[in-house]
């Protein structure tokens, strides 16, 4: 091969590795996702049914807007409430969704092992603060001081009450109780049991939404002191909230009340819808299945009832959208975060899943606050709880599941039991 033809094939070479290269860097510099497509943006979520539709709502309104963005979502089961394998294992491995929409009681624990991108600094480029966002949901989006997550959604938890059943046995349907003697005296007159069979069962404290959490605010307690950092689960007004529950299991008989609510279901199947329950404790995530399946059923709702029949509460959770660790479409992820979590995002969102808004002005756009039950769950709000913003939260939970299930069936007493837990969290939280 003569010099000419030579250095005409090192020159084509090497302006093949330019192209290459050039190419490479361009990829790089965009921000390329999971899929090989620079203009995507990964979203995994675990939304089904109305809920499901609301995000497809979203991304079809965000990619309108943003034409040069793809969102590519995928259905991914169990996540939340500590049930994120899948997501942890993919950020361990390097290859995370750009998002995920994530139980906002897990940030902490999960910012604090490295597994989230923070979003103090994007958010304060944006204008985006505490101020946009009811306050008990940017505090479980944080953790020390820096912001993890762009929350979406909230939620409330009331007293459901069938009317009918109220005025079946003499109560009056537009008084519901408001102490705990009323709520006894009414669960008594409400329930019919044949041996040790329940056809109809007034209440149970711990059915469906009647976490410990809830009960243990009602009575005037606390769980954690933020600022030292103390767990206070035998707190002496949770104790006594425990001592309460476990004397009303033994009134109507635990293991009774256990083949009850062990034959039930959800759905059409839930007592309340059916008939079998005429209180239960719930949130306003409840009111889209009695829509469905119990459309004339006649049921109000209340604030939980407390020892003195004042200072109501509640315990509000709820959900966020987050960048985990090492996502590679970051700048596009952020956008999606910043679409979802505005109040016109929040609004396409609520309006479908009938899930409140963690933005006050949307709620009252969707009506929730002239809506006579929606406005129950709205309007206690301001009084609510967020559970404790710890690293241990779902241990937390659990333990104090534990607890309740203990005390109500004589394993321990409600002090012991709480003092257990108590110890359980604070040694873990110093690991």
């Amino acid at each position: 091969m003569n010099n000419t033809k030579l250095n005409k094939l090192i020159l084509s070479i090497g302006l093949l590795m330019v192209s290459v290269l050039v190419a490479c860097s361009s990829d790089e510099e965009s921000g390329g996702s999971s899929s090989g497509d620079a203009n995507t943006v990964e979203v995994w979520h675990s939304m089904t049914d109305t809920s499901g539709e609301a995000i497809e709502q979203v991304i079809e309104e965000f990619e309108q807007q943003n034409p040069d963005i793809k969102i590519e979502a995928t259905y991914v089961a169990n996540q939340g409430e500590g049930q994120n394998e899948k997501l942890l294992t993919a950020i361990a491995g390097g290859n995370p969704p750009d998002v995920a929409y994530f139980d906002r009681f897990e940030v902490a624990a999960w910012a604090a092992q490295g597994s989230l991108e923070p979003l103090t600094e994007l958010a304060e480029q944006d204008g985006i603060t505490e101020d946009n966002y009811y306050g008990f949901a940017w505090e479980e989006a944080s953790f020390e001081d820096d912001l993890y997550a762009i929350p979406t959604t909230t939620d409330s938890r009331l007293l459901f009450y069938n009317k009918d059943h109220f005025e079946e046995v003499g109560l009056d349907p537009e008084n519901p109780p408001t102490t705990l003697d009323e709520l006894e005296a009414a669960a008594e007159k409400l329930t019919i049991k044949e041996g040790n069979r329940f056809e109809r069962i007034g209440f149970i404290p711990w059915y469906g939404q009647g976490w410990f959490y809830g009960w243990g605010w009602s009575f005037g307690g606390d769980f954690y002191d933020p600022e030292s950092g103390e767990v206070t689960a035998d707190h002496p007004q949770n104790v006594e909230a425990l001592e309460w529950m476990t004397e009303f299991g033994q009134e109507y008989g635990v293991e009774d009340i256990a083949g009850f609510t062990d034959s039930q279901g959800s759905g059409a199947m839930d007592p309340f819808v059916s008939g079998q329950l005429s209180m239960k404790i719930d949130g306003n995530f409840g009111v889209a299945s009695l829509e469905k399946f119990a459309p004339d059923l006649n049921y109000g709702v209340t604030p939980i009832p407390t020892p003195t029949g004042d200072n109501f509460t509640t315990w509000s959770g709820g959900w966020s959208v987050v960048i985990p660790k090492g996502a590679n479409n970051q700048d596009g992820a952020w956008e999606f975060l910043k679409f979802f979590g505005s109040e016109e995002g929040q609004r396409i969102f609520s309006e479908t899943s009938r899930d409140f808004s963690v933005i006050e002005s949307v709620n009252e756009s969707l009506g929730y606050t002239e809506d006579p039950v929606f406005a129950e769950f709205i309007n206690i709000l301001p009084e609510s709880n967020a559970r404790p913003v710890m690293t241990e939260g779902s241990l937390y939970w659990n333990a104090l599941a534990d607890a309740v299930e203990a005390s109500t069936r004589g394993n321990g007493t409600p002090q012991e039991n709480l003092e257990k837990v108590t110890q359980q969290v604070t040694e873990a939280l110093g690991e």
